[in-house]
């Protein structure tokens, strides 16, 4: 399988110098395979057109292609309707979207808790604080295990009346720990029915089957470019009946109804929240993206990018003096280490000098690292192209990359 998809991707074919790039940084992005690239330049050569307002042939055919990667959109996600389906730039603007229209609601009040996670990215944590901020409500970061898990015990104590959301990643993007969605989903609904749930699902599209409507969240944000698909192309997911209640956040383009200057009334879902033009290509060449990842079959990529996982992670282990973070089991396709006495920048720069390409830093992930008192970790992540002698190619680099350092 790995072979017929690895010639897909033409920049696997790419040299470092005279070493073949072993590309381990697919948490940060995916490479983009043939059809992907295929797929956006026909979009340019035969239907480009803005979309909704034209009534010419191109923007027909444009407006169709739109709407029905939304559709699929919807279907990878198990929507109940495609309006319930925003495109957003990514993962972080659908958060912030969230964020933003409630604030604008007023439903945000003193005293109210937002309940996040110790190593969530950034995004899923400065839009909330900067909500905080606006409306008096309080930030509270649920702790992990000493094993590095999520701390369903602390969580269910910090579950009370004045909790009004919770925010949480799939799939940690710090450690590759796979957090217990469903198990933490049924104690809030269980403390209150009412309390908001956003599941950042960046870490976890490419790799593993998420169902909205089973998981039973409220909100589920993702961003294409972690997913084969272009950058700057993501989607957020909200239960219809929660979007129509909360207002639009930017205003402008497809997102009225009606303008004049004594009122102003807005368009439905989902286009309420889609103001301006928006990335039709983007959007268009996500759909082809998702639909690419269906026809593998995620069930498939999971069990692949398991075994490469489970490989590294043993060969990382018995180097000596590495640490790698969390727990073997219930991992995504992702591994972070730390090593006594060598700093991560240095690893990660032997490594490309290699030809191994990683990603070394706090992973926007600065108030994780805090806690463990560390600045950073190399990062090894994995996609469906990846293979076990790129696994072996990597531990062999990563340890002639110790010797060198120590």
């Amino acid at each position: 399988m790995v072979a017929n998809l690895r010639s897909q991707f033409p920049i696997l074919e790419k040299r470092i110098g005279k070493k073949p790039l072993v590309y381990l940084d697919n948490a940060a992005t995916t490479q983009k395979p043939l059809c992907i690239l295929q797929a956006e330049r026909e979009y340019y050569e035969s239907i480009n057109s803005n979309i909704h307002r034209g009534a010419h042939y191109l923007s027909r055919l444009a407006t169709e292609a739109h709407e029905e990667a939304r559709c699929r959109v919807a279907h990878f996600l198990g929507a109940a309707a495609p309006r319930e389906i925003i495109f957003t730039r990514g993962c972080t603007e659908a958060i912030n979207l969230v964020a933003q229209t409630l604030a604008l609601s007023g439903g945000i009040h003193p005293g109210d808790e937002f309940i996040l996670t110790t190593d969530a990215h950034h995004s899923n944590i400065v839009p909330w604080q900067m909500l905080a901020e606006r409306t008096g409500a309080t930030v509270l970061p649920v702790p992990l295990t000493p094993e590095l898990c999520f701390d369903l015990a602390a969580f269910e104590n910090m579950l009370s009346a004045r909790t009004r959301l919770v925010a949480l990643p799939y799939i940690s993007n710090a450690l590759g720990v796979v957090n217990p969605i469903s198990e933490i989903i049924s104690r809030t609904r269980h403390n209150n029915p009412e309390t908001l749930i956003l599941v950042d699902g960046a870490q976890s599209v490419a790799h593993t089957a998420a169902n909205v409507q089973e998981l039973g969240c409220d909100f589920f944000a993702f961003s294409g470019h972690k997913v084969y698909a272009p950058t700057g192309t993501g989607a957020l997911w909200g239960r219809a009946d929660l979007l129509e209640k909360l207002p639009p956040w930017q205003g402008g383009g497809e997102m009225i109804s009606e303008v004049s200057f004594a009122r102003t009334t807005y368009n439905t879902l989902p286009f309420k929240y889609e103001a301006g033009t928006p990335n039709i290509c983007g959007n268009i060449v996500l759909g082809k993206a998702l639909e690419y990842v269906q026809q593998i079959g995620l069930e498939k990529i999971s069990r692949h990018e398991s075994q490469l996982t489970d490989k590294l992670y043993d060969g990382l282990a018995c180097m000596e003096g590495v640490r790698v973070l969390g727990p073997r089991e219930n991992r995504g396709a992702l591994i972070s280490i730390v090593v006594d006495g060598v700093h991560h920048y240095d690893l990660g720069t032997l490594l490309d000098n290699m030809g191994v390409a990683v990603r070394t830093g706090h992973h926007c992930c600065q108030p994780f690292m805090q806690s463990l008192g560390i600045t950073g970790t190399t990062r090894y992540s994995f996609a469906l192209y990846n293979t076990e002698d790129e696994v072996e190619l990597a531990l062999r680099c990563t340890q002639r990359a110790l010797d060198m350092l120590r």
